[in-house]
């Protein structure tokens, strides 16, 4: 059983004194959790459809025409369709639906032309856009795009930062220095010119945008991290170590990183933020992901470009807000929690 240092308890039950900051937390982490499971929630596929006595499950890939459900088309049923048929006729046959039925690549002109304004008949609970797509299923589905990228992108920045500072601060001579030029040769290379050129010339995927954002956003960590390691590699338990034939691995690994780990911990949340904004204005200026995806910073132009419906531009606003406001108050309670001056304020 793995045992916690018990100023590692401290830490985290200061972090749970701090409201505002574990709130966010929990809140965040829910939702998080929420969109993993994004299709039992938000899809146009039934959860369950009862026919004639069998079962039948679409949202797990048990795809079937509409003839099998005695509907006469041979493309995938609409379940929407079938569920108001089964409520018709009155029998034992039904149609469990999630609890917003439409996917966020479904386009809906049922109704009046698109854009709609929120509607709880039609079940558009916040309208839709401007082809007639339900926004709450573009946003939600944006949500876990965007988080998906700034978790992903910060591993794999602050894996590469965190390893290249270190060799920085604990080596340090000719290593240290030849890593300082090429550091600071490539923060030069301008991010928005690479991205502009890489879209005009390749179809941009989920993937590109993280190698691109990974390129040019471990420098960051790398310059914290080198400060760190060079001053706890100077202490007096990390000369103990050496003396007492501690291994390198040993000395980076089990001494100096968990001594540099508030550093890791305290910017996270931030740059999770960065990330956030980053693809959100990539996209919203047409340098993003590929349409149809689905997108904050999408909505948000399409808002823009369409003021008198107000329900676009006022609903991606307050997503992008919220998730801002709680990674905020995340990383601003990492910070005090980690503080070693415990009735510190920031002001």
């Amino acid at each position: 059983m793995m045992k916690i240092n018990p100023l590692t308890l401290k830490k985290i039950k200061r972090f749970k004194e701090i409201k505002r900051g574990y709130l966010s937390f929990l809140m965040l982490s829910f939702l998080l959790i929420l969109s993993l499971f994004a299709e039992l929630l938000i899809n146009s596929q039934a959860l369950v459809v009862r026919y004639s006595g069998d079962y039948y499950f679409p949202v797990m890939g048990d795809v079937r025409p509409g003839k099998d459900f005695g509907l006469n088309y041979s493309k995938e049923a609409d379940y929407r369709e079938l569920q108001q048929l089964f409520e018709q006729q009155n029998g034992d046959d039904f149609v469990i639906l999630p609890l917003v039925p439409w996917n966020p690549y479904e386009q809906d002109f049922s109704g009046e032309y698109p854009p709609t304004a929120p509607s709880f008949e039609d079940q558009h609970y916040l309208g839709t856009d401007t082809i007639g797509r339900d926004i709450l299923a573009r946003l939600f589905y944006g949500f876990r795009i965007a988080m998906g990228f700034a978790l992903m992108t910060m591993v794999i920045s602050y894996a590469i930062g965190v390893s290249v500072g270190c060799a920085m601060g604990f080596w340090g001579g000719k290593f240290d220095l030849i890593a300082q030029r090429f550091i600071e040769v490539w923060s030069m290379v301008p991010f928005l010119y690479v991205i502009m050129i890489l879209v005009s010339i390749t179809r941009p995927t989920f993937t590109l945008f993280v190698a691109i954002n990974v390129l040019f956003g471990w420098m960051g960590m790398t310059w914290y991290m080198r400060t760190m390691t060079y001053k706890e590699s100077a202490r007096e338990y990390v000369m103990a170590a050496r003396a007492l034939g501690a291994s390198t691995a040993r000395i980076v690994f089990k001494h100096i990183l968990p001594n540099t780990m508030v550093m890791i911990v305290t910017l996270a949340p931030f740059t999770i933020a960065a990330n956030i904004t980053a693809l959100t204005a990539l996209d919203y200026l047409g340098l993003g992901l590929m349409p149809p995806t689905p997108s904050w910073g999408d909505l948000l132009q399409q808002g823009k470009s369409n003021l008198d419906s107000p329900w676009i531009a006022s609903s991606v606003v307050a997503a992008i807000v919220m998730v801002l406001i709680m990674v905020t108050f995340i990383g601003e309670a990492i910070r005090e929690a980690f503080d070693p001056k415990k009735y510190t304020r920031y002001i």
